[in-house]
């Protein structure tokens, strides 16, 4: 089979395919030689003064029924913050991968929003590296890198709000994700830590790359983008998913994250994805698809100022390969490794190729890292700088906030209008507007931009649910049906479901007249056919 490398991607040949983790439901592999990279030097070697020690807690063992109990953090341990106890292995979603160790102090957030459930893997005493995972996924998607990356490393993994049968406290974008992981770190005491993530789980490593620079070491983007398809698209998923529920992302999985032949060949892996999706909490996952419709870097990744391995199936059809050179061609310090025969989840689909490249870029990167891991500081909002900056300072320094006693100029208001009014109506339409918009409509457009948009729809007073009843009864009054079928697909993405939506216009039937409400019904019943059926 041929390297999975990129031309200038490494130096070195690279070893066949092929191993896994014990347990795992898949097929016999032939066996492998896998890569023997240098311990990790510098200062991220095993050295207590770098990584706080971590509470100890009693091992899950092997799956089992019941929870297991955390212990007590000795005298002189960081604070775990919130109290943590182990998830119970019998939870997870059946069939899936079994977990190629003993679990080291699997753990679940409370009920507390501002935490993770994670696990450890690996010696104690070893730099940590944090692994993500994609939407609609649990830690277990990582369980075949396990066995050779905690030989060198620390290995945590979390899950995402309500995946895995976690607290379904959803977040409501990336960089929220992000915070409640630094939280999770923060009370476990690890300062510096190595990054990988897949999809959603490389857009939070991003975006602690250019938030949080002084926390990450070195970073790995695995099926990720810059920004994830359209904001149409990922608002659309939620609709879907608001109305019918998580099964047909489930069924739709399969052909998203692995290559055909592949999911011919390993039918228990297919129906071990399927179940990790409909185990998924809704909510969370519709507020996942609401954070990926409005996380966008393009414009900053110049800033990323860390050792950044991107890594991309060359069969990805969701983040595919163009997606990968966008991030490599933007990032100072970027190589790119495409992994022939993978899709989406290239982790589970040739997991041999995978771990070699992120033991071989992980080693490299810490290797070369010279800077020294830098306290948290409770309380304190602007990131110390590192000793030897990555970056110019002024490109990562946080920008003057304006004072709250300072009116919105109208080009401000311009601005928030844009962005309301796409998030709102989607892209589709606002871009359909634009482009029909000349000389003599364009102060008319940038009118209802600034005023409706940027005024009106931005204010706090009412949520965008309200705001969208309030405009389709509205409509419907005034028999302006025109912008009707704009606004039932905006009160679908609000958050409205078909059948809130059917008794807003049995109540304009009432006070508007039959006629009125008929017509609206007709608009309203093909627009909500078309955003709610799920693909084919």
């Amino acid at each position: 089979m041929p390297a999975p490398g990129a031309p200038g991607s490494f130096p070195a040949p690279y070893p066949p395919f092929g191993g896994g983790a014990p347990g795992f439901p898949e097929a016999a592999q032939p066996g492998r030689t896998p890569l023997a990279p240098p311990a990790p030097q510098g200062p991220f070697a095993p050295q207590p003064p770098h990584i706080a020690s971590v509470p100890q807690t009693a091992e899950a063992g092997q799956p089992g029924p019941g929870p297991q109990t955390a212990s007590t953090p000795q005298a002189g341990q960081a604070s775990p913050g919130p109290q943590t106890t182990p998830v119970p292995q019998a939870a997870q979603a059946a069939p899936g991968p079994q977990a190629p160790s003993a679990p080291q102090g699997a753990q679940a957030a409370t009920g507390l929003p501002r935490t993770l459930q994670y696990r450890f893997d690996g010696p104690e005493d070893a730099p940590v590296l944090v692994i993500g995972p994609s939407l609609g996924t649990t830690w277990h998607m990582w369980d075949r890198q396990i066995p050779e990356l905690s030989q060198h490393w620390r290995i945590f993994r979390y899950d995402l709000p309500g995946h895995g049968g976690a607290p379904a406290h959803a977040a409501a974008s990336v960089a929220e994700l992000g915070d409640r992981l630094l939280a999770t770190l923060d009370g476990l005491g690890v300062q510096r830590f190595g990054y990988a993530g897949c999809s959603i789980g490389g857009a939070v490593g991003a975006d602690l790359a250019l938030r949080h620079p002084h926390r990450v070491a070195s970073l790995a983007l695995v099926a990720s983008s810059p920004r994830f398809g359209t904001a149409d698209e990922f608002r659309q998923r939620g609709v879907i998913v608001r109305t019918n529920g998580l099964e047909p992302m489930a069924r739709t999985a399969p052909e998203r994250w692995f290559t055909p032949g592949f999911a011919a060949a390993q039918p228990a892996i297919v129906e071990w994805a399927v179940q990790m999706v409909r185990t998924t909490d809704p909510g969370c996952y519709i507020a996942a698809c609401e954070a990926l419709a409005a996380f966008d870097i393009r414009g900053a990744l110049g800033r990323i100022g860390v050792p950044t391995l991107v890594l991309v199936g060359a069969e990805d059809q969701v983040t595919g390969p163009a997606e990968a050179r966008t991030l490599v061609a933007g990032i100072p310090d970027a190589r790119l490794a495409l992994v022939p025969g993978a899709s989406h989840l290239a982790p589970v689909e040739q997991p041999a190729a995978v771990s070699d490249l992120l033991l071989m870029h992980f080693s490299t990167a810490w290797q070369q890292d010279t800077s020294a891991a830098i306290p948290v500081l409770p309380h304190i909002t602007a990131p110390a700088a590192p000793s030897t900056p990555f970056v110019p300072v002024a490109e990562i320094a946080p920008a003057a906030a304006t004072p709250d006693a300072v009116a919105p100029t109208p080009d401000d208001r311009y601005e928030q209008g844009t962005k309301v009014r796409r998030e709102v109506l989607g892209d589709a339409h606002v871009d359909a507007v634009n482009d029909t918009a000349d000389a003599f409509t364009e102060d008319f457009q940038e009118l209802v931009t600034r005023y409706a948009w940027g005024e009106v729809w931005s204010r706090d007073g009412l949520d965008r649910r309200t705001r969208s009843v309030i405009t389709l009864t509205a409509l419907v009054t005034s028999g302006h049906l025109e912008g009707l079928a704009a606004h039932t697909r905006a009160a679908l993405r609000n958050g409205l479901t078909p059948a809130e939506i059917k008794e807003v216009l049995l109540q304009t039937a009432v006070y508007c007249g039959i006629p009125a409400a008929g017509a609206a019904f007709a608009v309203a019943q093909k627009v909500i056919q078309e955003e709610t059926t799920p693909p084919a």
